[in-house]
């Protein structure tokens, strides 16, 4: 398996890439080949700094002399800078050189490119990003978290279908269960949008749809899938995210202003580590970019070397579980449907 990395991509750019391909070359023999793609004497010289043998057979560098910083335009920028490692690395895929593309960096800026170079699968209208949320029974997928801010009803049907696709076959889910996100359970709650989403979901054969859910669902409830458009996606990720680092911060100020506490922290250690690992975006590694004609994971920006490491295995596990033929074969089944009921 051969992945495509934005070397340049991300706010720690190029240190946590390179440690995040040491890491994957060593701990994940189904890797093929690890393309670093970006300034190649920067990542020379980054990687002579960490130890990389660029003699390996498994690693090279792949020069791309541009860079789309994290606050420029996406969309724009990727028109404008074409040697960009974004543009170069999503070409790889398109070409058929690279089986991934893996990117901490510029989010509007990958989505441009895969939506600009790879298109849409048959049938997916906008691709959307499925990140996940641990919850109280494994791990739950916002989708869509930020690619499709205006999205419409049809949109999130298909990503009904495609959240579940991947939770089924990369996460094992044999049911997984989608639910619609709205301000209150009952099925005449929510905007226009969301009641005609709804009306459609329940009428989508191949979903597991449980109706609509509210923001505590995400962590109480059995969900594998929760459906908004990505407004609403990418707000709830960010404040769910900054509730973590605040309860942490506001934790650890009161353990230390007590030394009983203190103690007892010590005796918690291995809970606060379990805790920890569960709750990090850096565990997960990865948002797949579903519907695109290619494997995309998006990474956080602040990504750390850990979760560029899992963000490629993220990657490879969509590779390998043949995750886009599953979408086109439940898309394609359901128009089929759709056809013999006109």
């Amino acid at each position: 398996m051969k992945v495509a990395l934005d070397a340049m991509g991300g706010d720690h750019a190029p240190a946590v890439n390179i440690g995040g391909a040491i890491d994957a070359l060593r701990y994940y023999p189904k890797l093929q080949h690890l393309f670093l793609v970006g300034d190649q004497p920067v990542l020379e010289t980054e990687s002579a700094r960490q130890g990389l043998d660029l003699s390996d057979p498994r690693v090279s560098i792949v020069h791309a002399p541009e860079v789309i910083g994290m606050g420029e335009p996406g969309a724009k920028t990727v028109r404008r800078k074409k040697l960009s490692s974004i543009n170069v690395a999503m070409d790889m895929v398109k070409e058929g050189r690279a089986d991934a593309f893996v990117s901490a960096g510029n989010t509007g800026a990958a989505v441009a490119a895969a939506t600009l170079k790879l298109r849409t699968l048959p049938g997916v209208d906008r691709a959307g990003i499925a990140t996940a949320i641990p919850n109280e029974f494994g791990i739950c997928h916002i989708l869509d978290a930020g690619a499709n801010p205006e999205a419409k009803p049809e949109h999130l049907v298909a990503y009904a279908v495609m959240g579940t696709a991947f939770s089924r076959n990369v996460l094992g889910v044999k049911s997984p269960k989608v639910g619609l996100m709205s301000n209150g359970e009952e099925d005449e709650k929510g905007t226009t949008f969301t009641k005609e989403t709804f009306k459609l979901l329940k009428q989508t054969p191949g979903i597991d749809f449980v109706g609509n859910v509210e923001g505590r669902d995400l962590f109480e409830t059995e969900l594998d899938v929760v459906l908004c458009d990505g407004f609403v996606g990418n707000v709830m990720l960010k404040t769910v995210e900054a509730t973590a680092k605040a309860v942490s911060k506001w934790l650890k100020t009161e353990i230390k202003g007590n030394p009983l506490r203190l103690c007892g922290a010590v005796l918690a250690q291995g809970a606060f580590k379990a805790l920890k690992e569960k709750s990090s975006y850096e565990t997960y590694g990865g948002s797949p970019l579903l519907g695109v004609n290619g494997v995309v994971i998006i990474a956080h920006g602040s990504s750390s070397a850990l979760a560029v490491r899992n963000a490629i295995r993220v990657g490879m596990e969509t590779v390998e579980n043949r995750v886009n033929s599953r979408i086109e074969e439940a898309l394609a089944t359901i128009a089929e449907g759709a056809v013999v009921t006109e």
